[in-house]
């Protein structure tokens, strides 16, 4: 099937605001999705680079507030 990636990494991004947890000084998310969206969500920014062995990744200031957007556009409620 084909789909279109940029609103899947739209989604991914969407749904890493609800495991973001702050981790001075910056913010962090665990990294539970699909592993081609999160390379490109690391390629625009958004997140650090998912490959490691850590179970969760770095948030950008930009990813933690574009994530919230998101999530609030995509299933925020009113």
């Amino acid at each position: 099937m084909e789909y279109v990636t940029d609103k899947v990494d739209e989604m991914v991004l969407a749904l890493l605001y609800l495991t973001t947890f702050d981790d001075r000084p910056g913010y962090r998310a665990w990294k539970s999705h699909d592993w081609n969206a999160l390379d490109r969500l690391h390629a625009k920014g958004y997140i650090g680079d998912p490959k490691s062995k850590s179970k969760s990744v770095v948030v950008t200031d930009a990813g933690a507030e574009r994530s919230h957007e998101l999530f609030e556009k995509h299933f925020g409620g009113v």
